[in-house]
């Protein structure tokens, strides 16, 4: 007997997403939220929550669209030791070349080694997205938001 709600990891994704969604505007809630142009505390947890309930539920919604489309998935449950290894290491070399080398290597070598943990990427695919999210993250909170952390750094800069 074919089930209509079959399980899928869509599913699983999406609703740990609300989930920490939900948890994440609970929490930005406490705090004081301000206005757009004088943010509080609470205004980051807030506006990111909120992205996240979106994000799931659309990631949910997709799942539910491709059901009638596809035959039975079946789920894998061994561990994806690459994976999680990869995506584990990847903000541990944020930290460790933010400090030792600026925001320009840590950001290309967060976003390369974390895409490096899925199978079906490329070195050079993955390079491109470092290279593309790198210039992005600089542009974005060294130029714009005048985060205090060097583009580039030889040894710690605190």
């Amino acid at each position: 007997m074919r089930h209509i709600f079959r399980l899928k990891r869509d599913y699983y994704a999406g609703a740990l997403m609300v989930l920490l969604g939900l948890i994440a505007a609970h929490d930005g809630t406490r705090y004081p939220i301000g206005t757009l142009h004088q943010m509080g505390p609470g205004y980051f947890p807030l506006a990111l929550g909120v992205l996240l309930v979106i994000l799931g539920i659309m990631i949910a919604g997709t799942a539910i669209g491709s059901m009638a489309s596809e035959e039975e998935e079946t789920i894998d449950l061994r561990p994806e030791w690459w994976g999680w290894t990869c995506i584990i290491l990847g903000p541990a070399l944020f930290v460790v070349l933010g400090y030792y080398a600026g925001m320009l290597p840590a950001t290309f070598a967060c976003v390369f080694v974390s895409a490096l943990g899925d199978r079906e990427t490329k070195v050079i695919n993955a390079a491109i997205l470092a290279g593309g999210m790198s210039l992005f993250g600089v542009l974005l909170f060294h130029y714009l938001l005048k985060l205090p952390m060097p583009m580039l750094s030889w040894g710690a800069w605190s």
